[in-house]
């Protein structure tokens, strides 16, 4: 567990401190969900385009559930449907109708110049295994992003920070939206993290990502981790998992390799609702290990060795 210990060593360095008063949340990270820069992009017309799209994709979701499914691509740990395609396709016409010059990289292709000053960040079915096998937990997730004006201000390895992140989970219909500089809703009512700062009270999510590698990493973790906390849940949705997390469902969500597009939008929504998204750059492409919390629980998610 060498591995995992050295990425969440340096997440307890950055993490809160705490005093006799009790714990304090540690000072919020403003590279992404900070004070608004001016941008020529309208971001409420950005955050009503990518609804339009999420939803439009829940439909084809809902329908589909049931059906057997045609797999384009699988391996032991992971499924890519034509269903993803197919997805992508009708998320990438609709946000192209109202923005056409903005550029998409989607877990499913890209489109546009790369480099855009904006891009969409896509994820058509997040938590696809779940949605293969007909299980009703799985999300559409979208996300706005610009070039940060300087690496200070970089969130994510290639420069760029979220401006509008939008979660849906069409199967019980709720609708994660922020936006820089707003409050980030759950179907237009305002949500916060949690308060809860004993690990022992805590409902905290994992995931084994989708290599050997990351599960030989993360299973000595969960081992320690699950005599910890109140409760390990493993939901196979990441973009949902943060959602949780944002709206105080979840306390914590930790996964040690995840992509862009998995986190890209609920990240962004998780920072917005108060919470704390530590994330560090792996050796995949657009991949990250991360701890997800309420902003007072990563350095109590440290396990010894």
């Amino acid at each position: 567990m060498s591995k995992v210990n050295s990425g969440m060593g340096r997440a307890v360095a950055e993490g809160g401190k705490r005093d006799a008063t009790g714990p304090k949340r540690p000072k919020p990270d403003r590279r992404d969900a900070g004070a608004p820069r001016v941008d020529p992009i309208n971001l409420k017309r950005a955050e009503k385009a990518a609804v339009e799209a999420a939803r439009s994709v829940g439909l084809l979701m809902r329908r589909h559930l049931a059906e057997t499914k045609h797999a384009n691509e699988q391996s032991q740990y992971d499924i890519k449907l034509e269903l993803d395609v197919r997805a992508q396709k009708i998320i990438e016409r609709t946000l192209r109708s109202a923005f056409p010059n903005v550029a998409l990289l989607g877990e499913e292709g890209v489109s546009g110049k790369p480099g855009a000053e904006h891009r969409w960040v896509v994820d058509p079915i997040d938590g696809t295994v779940n949605f293969a096998y007909g299980i009703p937990h799985a999300c559409v997730s979208i996300a706005l992003q610009a070039k940060a004006p300087g690496e200070k201000e970089s969130v994510y390895a290639d420069g760029y920070q979220t401006l509008v992140g939008v979660v849906y989970d069409p199967f019980v219909d709720e609708i994660w939206t922020a936006s820089r500089g707003n409050p980030p809703r759950l179907n237009g009512r305002v949500i916060k993290v949690s308060n809860r700062t004993r690990l022992e009270e805590c409902l905290v999510s994992i995931g084994f990502a989708k290599t050997k590698e990351t599960l030989e990493k993360t299973l000595p973790y969960f081992n320690q981790l699950a005599h910890r906390v109140r409760k390990i849940r493993m939901m196979g949705a990441a973009a949902l998992g943060l959602a949780y997390v944002a709206t105080g469902r979840l306390d914590a969500y930790v996964e040690q390799g995840i992509r862009l597009w998995d986190v890209a939008a609920g990240g962004f929504i998780l920072e917005c609702a108060g919470g704390e998204f530590w994330r560090e750059p792996t050796d995949t492409e657009q991949g990250y290990r991360m701890i997800a919390t309420n902003g007072l629980l990563r350095e109590a998610l440290q396990v010894p060795v």
